[in-house]
């Protein structure tokens, strides 16, 4: 670092002119959108312009159910994951002011005291000891002539909204989460329902089985028939008991409630959001949290580069002091007392073996990877839009087969059951019927769940959802 020192602060000011007037322009490439090539739509019909989909930030809310309104809001209170997400924002902000500050002066004020004694053998022959009192005001400025600091700054800003939308994207997972656990929870209260009405239908059978074996109408093999049914569904009843357990915890450790205690409910109580629009835009992908976090992450490698290549040319820095300095505490603010300088700082890179080349080839990769994540991002929302009007569109497609086979499964059970009173069947039969008529059941209350999850990650491949008229929220068992 080389400093020159002027005498008057006169002679500085056409030199600091010209720099200021000069750093108009940052180095670096300026950031552009890439271009993804996209379908326009999602299906074959194009809505007008007017007719797009709103986005609905509280897409849970279209549920109608007052529990799921509560586990959410407790999640986004309480959940550790969202709060180290928020905590993280907090830095990227901190360190943005910090890279934007360092575009403005710096300001210091230093002061000292010091009481000496010199030598009266030294070459002056003027020994003696006095005080030294000094009091100076400092300040420094880099002058950014390459737009080193804007870049920097555009950087700083770049992360920072990167780190927001991140923690988005953590609230769209765990809200997510805890929607899908919820419709899970409430398929299993349901199918435990339906199994405690099997098992006890099988706690009848056995027990009329055995009275007909005393009584001699049947045999030792259709009371062991009769046996295995009842033990297949104490099984079953205590398999759906264990995955409710393990739902519950889950959703207590989503909203940071470890006490959370939910009372039973149905599934088929809870109403399937509306179809999506026909012809949704792939342009709803630019409101995914994660979409936006990716390019923001790419404006940020973007101007790293500038801020790489800024560093390949001189830096120029102003620096200055004034203050007071005098033997005498009491003389120390008089004019005669006053000191000051001015000084010009130039760093000028000669040779460095390639290093600072280097590290703009490292921040033109790293921009090159980021690019290539942010346009994976949007290729993997499409196809996760895609994904999920897929599974939406196949489980609304089974739910009227399903409904079919449950009640025909049932129809056969009650002429199974006649039969075998008449005595024109085999207990056989009626067993085969029973477990039909229990299988269909099951996989009837499977689709539903099945729709309410296509649609929660139809929600959140869409980055939000589509607004409708929200239902009016049912007051439903809680915690």
């Amino acid at each position: 670092m080389n400093t020159l020192i002027l005498n008057t602060p006169s002679r500085l000011l056409p030199l600091l002119g010209a720099a200021l007037l000069s750093a108009c322009a940052a180095v670096g490439p300026d950031y552009e959108r890439p271009a993804t090539p996209l379908p326009a739509q999602y299906s074959a019909a194009t809505p007008a312009a007017d007719a797009l989909p709103a986005v609905s930030s509280t897409w849970w809310t279209l549920f109608g159910d007052a529990t799921l309104n509560g586990l959410v809001e407790a999640a986004r209170r309480n959940n550790t994951d969202l709060q180290a997400a928020v905590a993280r924002v907090e830095q990227a902000e901190a360190l943005l002011r910090e890279a934007d500050a360092l575009r403005w002066p710096s300001l210091g004020l230093s002061g000292g005291a010091s009481r000496q004694r010199t030598s009266d053998l030294s070459a002056a022959g003027n020994g003696g000891t006095f005080n030294t009192f000094q009091l100076v005001a400092t300040t420094g400025f880099e002058i950014d002539f390459w737009g080193r600091l804007r870049r920097a700054s555009e950087a700083a800003r770049a992360q920072a909204l990167a780190s927001d939308y991140a923690r988005e994207v953590v609230w769209q997972t765990v809200s997510g989460m805890v929607a899908r656990s919820y419709f899970g929870l409430r398929t299993l209260d349901e199918q435990m329902a339906l199994s405690q009405q099997t098992l006890a239908s099988r706690e009848e059978s056995l027990r009329l089985q055995r009275l007909r074996l005393q009584g001699g109408a049947a045999g030792r093999l259709e009371v062991e028939q009769a046996e295995a049914e009842h033990a297949e569904a104490a099984l079953q009843l205590r398999e759906l008991q264990r995955q409710r357990a393990l739902i519950h915890s889950q959703l207590a450790l989503l909203t940071g409630q470890p006490e959370l205690q939910l009372a039973a409910g149905a599934v088929r109580d809870l109403p399937v959001p509306p179809t999506p629009p026909v012809g949704l835009p792939s342009a709803l992908l630019e409101r995914r949290p994660d979409v936006r976090q990716a390019e923001a992450l790419l404006a940020a490698a973007n101007a790293q580069i500038g801020v790489a290549r800024a560093a390949m040319y001189p830096s120029i820095s102003l620096t200055g002091a004034f203050g007071g300095q005098s033997a005498e505490l009491s003389d120390l603010l008089k004019s005669g007392a006053r000191i000051w300088s001015l000084g010009l700082g130039l760093d000028l890179p000669i040779f460095d073996a390639g290093r600072r080349r280097a590290q703009v080839a490292l921040a033109q990769a790293r921009q090159r990877e980021a690019l290539a994540a942010y346009q994976g991002a949007v290729q993997a929302a499409f196809r996760d839009v895609g994904d999920a009007l897929t599974n939406l569109e196949a489980a609304r497609a089974a739910q009227g087969d399903a409904e079919r086979a449950a009640q025909s499964s049932e129809q056969a059970l009650r002429l199974a059951q006649q039969r075998y009173e008449a005595g024109y069947s085999a207990y056989l039969e009626l067993l085969d019927a029973q477990r039909s008529a229990n299988a269909a059941a099951l996989r009837l209350l499977d689709n539903r769940r099945a729709q309410l999850e296509a649609t929660v990650d139809l929600f959140k491949a869409l980055g939000g959802g589509w607004k409708t008229a929200e239902p009016a929220v049912r007051e439903s068992a809680g915690s």
